[in-house]
């Protein structure tokens, strides 16, 4: 009987096959692994068809000059052991095999509302309505020439257009772990995302990014792996990396409506490879190598709320805010109603210890009728939906206030400086809203946008 096979990340040190590979994917080519790579240790199954990632760090600091191809001193590659195998390199807490650092590649799903929940409240141009879109257009500040990334299950533009939408998209910009056109996925959880990010953004261009339609056998059509986004990041750091004057766009805004929900998903505490609380591991440092570059980056909270947790949440609703989720650099999205009242499955901080300690940072608008990808009536639910809200009302911003002037972190805090605190509470950040409900209006008038 032949042993089951557990998913892996392995970092390798730099040489000429992991450069080609890199090198071609970086140029849009055909970029499999041609031979094994040195180094690699005999137990892993290497996934020729799975790129070589470029990795620069010091610590857990992405070094953005050097994750390249040509300059990378690492290299990560994807690949499979047996489940013993694994076991045991979690039971042991063996972090390397033959001088190659092992990580973890766990499974990662939708932040879609669990069950438990009610039909929508309110609709779209509610949401619009609370983030004083009217003001924001009046104002040109309507994404336009800022490209929106939607890491997801795919967009389905004609779906879109039928909302009475005018949606741009870029197919050349794009990365999946499966076969499909950008804009031409069925209709389903990245379509909804797509829909709620332009409510604040209608001209941002999208980018579509369908990172977690699986191809693993007996995985949800909504799960991918950790791994797949790992790709889609470097594909968005090359072309962060490249000059201003080489851009397509001056601006970029990541939205991130998924999440591991379950520490069993990860290598085991205190492990050196794990994913959960583990700055070091190489997907965390991508991302903060992307915010960096000039990148937004936001990140759904997750739907582990004590009073509604989604089952995959398998009863834990503290720490509950892990890996990417929780890091430092992005902006971590809450989600309420459209009458400012928080939907009780919304993660709640603080974000596991090892990443950042204040997260969620800011609320966002959730469970309203709008994009219907779900059938006539659904709502658009989750931290999902408050996600990309949120990544639309950064998007709307940028369209006059490019990172070259304000970087992702400074304009992260001025999101939090405006942001309505629920009930008149004392100023500062909660386990519940964050900092508060974002009103994007009120930093674009600040800041006289």
């Amino acid at each position: 009987m032949e042993m089951s096979k557990v998913r892996i990340l392995a970092v390798l040190p730099a040489q000429e096959v992991l450069r080609e590979s890199a090198s071609a994917f970086a140029m849009g080519q055909v970029a499999s692994i041609a031979a094994s790579p040195r180094g690699l240790p005999s137990n892993v199954d290497i996934d020729p068809a799975f790129p070589a990632v470029p990795l620069a760090s010091i610590g857990a600091t992405g070094l953005v000059a050097s994750m390249s191809a040509a300059r990378a001193p690492e290299f990560v590659v994807r690949g499979e052991i047996d489940e013993a195998a694994y076991s045991s390199l979690a039971k042991d807490g063996v972090s390397a095999i033959n001088g190659s650092r092992i990580f973890a590649d766990p499974r990662i799903s939708t932040t879609l509302a669990p069950g438990c929940a009610v039909g929508p409240l309110g609709q779209a141009h509610d949401v619009a309505s609370k983030l004083d879109v009217a003001t924001l257009a009046a104002r040109k500040l309507s994404g336009r020439g800022v490209a929106l990334a939607i890491m997801d299950t795919g967009i389905n533009l004609a779906h879109l257009q039928a909302k009475g939408l005018t949606p741009a998209l870029d197919p050349s910009l794009t990365w999946s772990a499966g076969a499909g056109l950008p804009g031409n996925y069925p209709v389903d959880h990245g379509t909804m995302c797509a829909f709620d990010a332009l409510i604040a953004a209608p001209d941002a261009t999208l980018l579509d990014f369908p990172i977690l339609l699986s191809t693993t056998s007996g995985r949800s059509a909504m799960d991918g792996f950790l791994s797949d986004a790992l790709q889609a990041y470097s594909t968005l750091l090359t072309m962060m990396r490249l000059p201003l004057s080489q851009r397509r766009y001056r601006s970029l805004v990541i939205s991130n409506s998924w999440g591991m929900y379950h520490q069993s998903w990860d290598l085991p505490a205190g492990h050196p490879g794990r994913y959960a609380d583990n700055r070091s591991h190489p997907f965390n440092i991508i991302v903060g190598s992307l915010a960096r570059s000039g990148a937004d980056i936001l990140f759904a909270a997750g739907n582990c709320g004590k009073d509604c947790p989604d089952g995959r949440c398998q009863g834990q609703v503290r720490n509950s805010i892990t890996g990417a989720n929780a890091h430092p650099e992005v902006i971590t999205v809450a989600g309420a109603t459209i009458n400012d009242r928080r939907v009780g499955y919304s993660s709640q901080g603080p974000g596991i210890a090892g990443m950042a300690h204040a997260k969620p940072d800011l609320t966002s608008y959730t469970h309203f009728l709008g994009s219907e990808a779900f059938g006539a009536g659904t709502e658009d639910s989750g931290t999902s939906a408050a996600c990309p809200v949120a990544a639309g009302a950064v998007a709307a911003l940028r369209t006059k206030l490019p990172p070259s002037r304000l970087a992702p972190k400074d304009l992260a805090r001025e999101l939090r400086t405006d942001a309505v605190l629920v009930g008149g509470g004392t100023a500062g950040w909660n386990r519940d809203y964050g900092y508060g409900i974002v009103r994007p209006a009120a930093t674009a008038i600040r800041l006289g946008l």
